[in-house]
């Protein structure tokens, strides 16, 4: 009964993406872009920009009615960033790095968790083009392209500093939208 009723509440438990977010490799790295962006003026990477990822892509999924499974949209939103830390100490693009990384955590959930190899290298191409949106790109890839940037409230920077922000005005979100 309370599981129905926690369905009924858009409350569904997502396992999958619970074990992402538990696997050691993925606390690693999540915990180490939390100190190397603790004093960062300009948007972090927490979860508070993975969830606000996580919510546009299926709220846009349901619109465009792309009937993509939900964990797949907060997997792919989850592991996007996983290689930041990378980029920020070595250089390397995170969007490489990241795949790399969430391949590992990908492959290394139990089987009865695991994502079915469609899933998976949807999840990993996004991730892959998160940045750049390639010509060709799957749905789940565009959608995270979108999300990505329709997260960051730049008309509304908490630094107060917009001008500073080594973002492009063109690739700022200078108005609301989803």
């Amino acid at each position: 009964m309370e599981q129905v009723a926690r369905h009924k509440m858009g409350l569904e438990e997502l396992p999958r993406v619970q074990a992402i977010w538990e696997h050691p490799v993925f606390q690693h790295e999540y915990r180490r872009l939390e100190r190397l962006e603790r004093d960062r003026v300009f948007c972090r990477h927490g979860m508070r920009h993975l969830l606000d990822t996580a919510r546009i892509m299926w709220a846009r999924n349901l619109e465009l009615g792309c009937g993509i499974d939900r964990e797949v949209v907060y997997a792919a939103a989850l592991l996007h960033d996983v290689g930041k830390a990378g980029q920020y100490e070595g250089g390397e693009p995170h969007e490489v790095g990241g795949a790399r990384i969430a391949a590992r955590v990908l492959d290394s959930l139990p089987d009865d968790l695991a994502f079915a190899p469609a899933d998976r290298e949807a999840i990993l191409a996004a991730i892959r083009g998160h940045r750049r949106l390639r010509e060709g790109a799957g749905m789940l890839e565009r959608l995270l392209f979108q999300a990505d940037k329709a997260s960051r409230a730049c008309f509304a920077c908490p630094a107060g500093v917009r001008d500073a922000c080594s973002w492009p005005d063109e690739k700022k979100n200078l108005d609301i939208r989803v």
